[in-house]
């Protein structure tokens, strides 16, 4: 990325999204993925490269192998070591002409639409004093919110910013924030796109109402959805005279050869919610030619990407066909979700018609909170707290697999190789009893069946969604017991949802 305003500082590449496949071995193929990255510009030159140990665990490989990979790319010229500097993308390493992309045209500008619907908001705890323990999905640890570093980067941002910020905002986003998410999520998370296809929004569900909100939406019904989801987007289509379609769910994901005559779908590809698991990568590239079949488009909620713990990395579905995906991504789970930021990678054929949606002027995002998160990003701070976090969680997540074992065998977790949240599969029946136990408990967490679509014509499944990311570390293991007191008895687990 090019240097602009925001703090210079050197940037560390802690994340870096790869997918080896191929023939001839993990070094070979590790290499070829890494020339491939540099080569497209995904991986600009100059930007840091993670330390051998660091991408090695990342991976799943040996240490020695990301040595030899890198060793090799510093002879041929893509990658220079230097002692103290690391291991960095050469600066004569070129990456794809911009001529050679398709072409980015400047959007239109129109006046406001209509303010969006209101949908209902989250249900109020069991007590009016709030609950003793917060198992609830969704939200990461407020403790854990890196203020040193944020209040570093505000102070950089504030007192480097130039004068036209401090007058009316650009609707798209200040463009020191898209340049930054362009080099972050093409590093990170395989998105392949330009600072001119990034619109800079107040979180997911902002997003959505962009995209399917106001007179002049920017796309219409039915939409296909999974059959498991948060019931707050799909009120907040609903409002919009949207109609949604479920699509059943089985170990591999949503069952996208049900797809018809829906103009849109949207999938939380990289970790299902809540069930968890990615989509199997045949149904990624399923449903990408079904969106160019049918001339529709992908809505992809990538809203945890970051969080992976003992799989593969899974990379955006956006990277198949930036053309056909419209990718949504925010820092609700990575930093907290009161920054209102989140981010929308569009086709070119979207952005004018998002912006025309939004308005002329920034009225949703803070210009100042915009000019911070770039500088966290570029500065190297957005990384580190990731990774910090990512090992936080992780440790969380062994916790709770470990008390159910020892105290509750006969509950199944799943969908806790990624994320925030498990889901604990009850014997069928008891999981009303079980919402209301813990209720009366003071315990704040979700049955399964509170996400299950209306109109889904499969079995239900019995199921708690726990979310372990939101308690303080000092309250968590507290959390733990309680939730163990609440469990249901053994007895026959029910079957998956179709």
């Amino acid at each position: 990325m090019a240097k602009t305003w925001v703090n210079s500082a050197e940037r560390i590449g802690a994340d870096l999204h790869l997918e080896l496949a191929g023939a001839g071995g993990r070094r070979a193929a590790l290499t070829e993925a890494l020339r491939e990255a540099v080569r497209s510009g995904r991986l600009a030159p100059g930007t840091r490269l993670p330390p051998y140990r660091s991408l090695a665990a990342d991976l799943g490989v040996a240490r020695n192998t990301v040595a030899d990979a890198y060793a090799e790319l510093v002879a041929e010229g893509w990658l220079t070591a230097r002692q103290g500097s690391g291991t960095r993308v050469a600066e004569r390493a070129e990456p794809l002409r911009h001529a050679e992309r398709a072409p980015v045209k400047a959007p239109p500008r129109a006046r406001a639409s209509t303010a969006p619907p209101r949908a209902r908001g989250p249900k109020p705890p069991p007590h009016p004093g709030g609950p003793r323990h917060d198992l609830r999905q969704g939200t990461p640890d407020a403790s854990a919110f890196p203020r040193s570093a944020w209040l570093a980067s505000y102070r950089r941002a504030i007192q480097q910013a130039p004068n036209e910020v401090f007058g009316p905002g650009d609707p798209a986003g200040r463009v020191e924030l898209r340049e930054a998410l362009t080099e972050y999520l093409a590093r990170a998370r395989g998105v392949r796109t330009e600072p001119d296809r990034i619109v800079i929004c107040s979180g997911f569900a902002h997003g959505l109402r962009l995209l399917f909100g106001g007179r002049d939406r920017v796309l219409g019904g039915p939409l296909a959805v999974e059959a498991y989801g948060l019931p707050f987007h799909r009120e907040l289509l609903a409002a919009a005279g949207v109609r949604t379609v479920p699509l059943p769910l089985d170990e591999q994901g949503a069952r996208v050869e049900r797809l018809a005559r829906e103009r849109a779908v949207l999938l939380t590809p990289a970790h299902q919610f809540p069930t968890g698991g990615p989509l199997h990568a045949e149904r990624r590239a399923a449903v990408v030619d079904w969106a160019r079949a049918r001339g529709g488009v992908v809505v992809e909620d990538d809203y945890d990407g970051e969080f992976r713990y003992d799989r593969k990395p899974v990379g955006a579905l956006q990277g198949l066909d930036p053309e056909r995906v419209i990718y949504l991504g925010s820092v609700s789970k990575s930093l907290s979700p009161a920054v209102r930021l989140g981010w929308m990678v569009l086709p070119e054929r979207y952005v004018g018609g998002v912006l025309a949606a939004k308005g002329e002027r920034e009225a949703w995002a803070s210009v100042l909170d915009q000019l911070s998160l770039a500088d966290f990003i570029v500065s190297g701070s957005y990384d580190r707290h990731v990774r910090r976090m990512r090992q936080r969680y992780r440790s969380r997540r062994d916790r709770l697999v470990a008390a159910l074992a020892a105290q509750a065998p006969h509950i199944e977790v799943t969908g806790v190789a990624a994320g925030l949240h498990a889901v604990l599969r009850l014997p069928p029946g008891t999981e009303p009893s079980a919402v209301k136990a813990a209720a009366w408990q003071g315990i704040a967490l979700d049955g399964l069946a509170e996400f299950r679509h209306p109109e889904t014509d499969t079995a239900a499944r019995d199921g708690l969604v726990v979310g372990y990311a939101t308690p303080s570390e000092h309250a968590y293991g507290a959390a733990l017991e309680a939730l163990c007191r609440i469990l249901p008895p053994g007895g026959l687990r029910d079957p998956a949802p179709g």
